[in-house]
């Protein structure tokens, strides 16, 4: 259904599961085995892995809280794209990445829910991609001191309403991790 009928391939995005931005998420044990068994589903299934990798003034490239989690591990061939906006398609090569690909579906997984998981959702499905959300393999740190809902509403809030949203020709939804479908 996606507004990119010549991309028929679904692709994982893990986004920004670095040390530094994981360190304090909330269930943050949980949701590394939930993407890590998603990312080995995707491997045997032949669907491509895109990761995404922020680098700012709290994850400088190189540095130890810029690295991935030692528990998720890309491997060659598989796409690296490196951020610098919340939008994982801002100032990057992902748009390119992803029609190499043939990908029009993307499965969404990461963090931190409040920051670059809802501003990538939300920048893949205004460029026309069909978008899941895996509501239990997405995490963020508790920004309650300025301002937030604590972490458990933030992420429970963007599941809540990406379930919902709707366009013309794209479709959104969120499943758990054991749910998810590979298959267009």
């Amino acid at each position: 259904m996606t507004n990119l009928p010549d991309r028929p391939r679904t692709a994982l995005l893990v986004i920004d599961m670095q040390n530094a931005v994981v360190e304090k998420a909330v269930r943050r044990d949980q949701v590394v085995a939930a993407i890590g068994a998603l990312v080995e589903r995707a491997r045997a299934e032949g669907v491509p892995v895109v990761w995404i990798q922020h680098n700012d003034e709290n994850t400088k490239r190189g540095s130890e809280g810029w690295a991935y989690v030692p528990e998720l591990v890309r491997l060659e061939p598989e796409a690296l794209v490196h951020k610098q906006y919340g939008d994982s398609f801002e100032g990057t090569e992902l748009e390119d990445v992803l029609a190499a690909a043939g990908a029009g579906r993307l499965v969404v997984t990461g963090a931190s829910t409040d920051a670059c998981v809802r501003a990538t959702i939300h920048g893949a499905f205004t460029r026309g991609y069909d978008v899941t959300l895996v509501g239990d393999a997405h995490t963020t740190t508790d920004l309650s001191e300025y301002g937030a809902p604590p972490p458990e509403q933030v992420i429970a809030h963007t599941n809540l309403y990406w379930r919902y949203e709707s366009a013309p020709g794209r479709a959104a939804g969120v499943v758990e991790a054991a749910e998810v479908s590979f298959a267009g």
